[in-house]
């Protein structure tokens, strides 16, 4: 009986049907370029693996019986799965699979979203059959996520002291301090130093601060971790506090917002690609890598 097929099994039966359909013993030697002899020790020895006669043959010709037909259709079968499975396995030699999960920090300018949507186009064109999921959050969750193996690749701004992440520059974002109408500051064209130090402030507690940014010291009774809530306290007109420049610019042209432009008082964010440290990364990822900073900068 039958019961593991090896690769001798497989040549077995492929002489098999080379023999019937050419009709056969005599008629498959051109075909398979063997003797009638050698033909027939090798059906022989595939009856013999099998258990069972396969043909019949002599005086009255070639014929198959009952249980020939039924393996003459299963071995066709088997070629044609396998003839399938190498198509797709070759396919799959080229083809980028797998999932990619990619976090994005919040409240990004339009021109960086345009360059990441890009970069999911350029991706998308590829030979590719990856599923994407992208995850807006604040850079500590993005972080927490990274390390944790729940993000593959992420877009914020990060601690540098973070030394499970490798990161790789990608581009700034500018931010300036406003006020809202309302504060006092909102009608002087110059304010002081001395009197911004004074005022109360939006303390963002989501930004990893250096020391040499500006303005971030000094009384504050406010306190926000996402961009639009600070938004919120400095349209008040009770707070002063820093915006990136794109999220302020349609409410500064309404006149709801001012900008504190001080000596020294913006700064810019550098947003960084970060990844694990000590997970090897996929081909798609690669890829996509490479289709992120070409859309950067290219």
């Amino acid at each position: 009986m039958l019961s593991q097929v090896r690769d001798l099994d497989l040549q077995l039966l492929r002489l098999f049907v080379v023999v019937v359909e050419s009709g056969g013993f005599s008629a498959a030697q051109g075909e398979l370029g063997i003797g009638q002899s050698t033909i027939s020790t090798q059906m022989a020895k595939l009856e013999t693996r099998l258990g069972f006669r396969l043909c019949e043959r002599g005086k009255s010709g070639f014929r198959l019986t009952p249980k020939g037909e039924q393996v003459l259709a299963a071995t066709r079968r088997l070629f044609a799965a396998i003839e399938t499975f190498k198509g797709e396995a070759q396919g799959m030699a080229d083809k980028l699979l797998g999932e990619l999960r990619i976090g994005l920090a919040e409240a990004l300018d339009d021109d960086r979203l345009a360059r990441i949507g890009q970069a999911i186009g350029a991706f998308r064109r590829r030979n590719q059959a990856v599923q994407i999921e992208l995850i807006s959050a604040m850079p500590g969750e993005l972080e927490r996520r990274l390390v944790q193996d729940q993000l593959h690749l992420a877009i914020g701004y990060f601690s540098p002291s973070q030394a499970a992440l490798d990161f790789q520059p990608l581009f700034v974002e500018d931010q300036q301090l406003y006020c809202g109408r309302g504060h006092p500051l909102f009608a002087c064209a110059e304010p002081s130093a001395e009197a911004l130090t004074g005022c109360d402030r939006v303390v963002h507690s989501y930004r990893y601060v250096s020391a040499g940014d500006p303005y971030q010291t000094g009384p504050s009774s406010a306190r926000c971790e996402q961009v639009e809530g600070c938004l919120a306290l400095i349209l008040s007109g009770a707070h002063i506090g820093y915006l990136p420049v794109h999220i302020a610019a349609p409410w500064e042209a309404r006149g709801e917002l001012r900008p504190l432009r001080a000596e020294g008082s913006g700064y810019q964010v550098q947003f960084l690609l970060a990844r694990h440290r000590g997970r090897q990364p996929s081909e798609a990822q690669k890829a996509f890598v490479e289709d992120l900073l070409g859309a950067f900068f290219r």
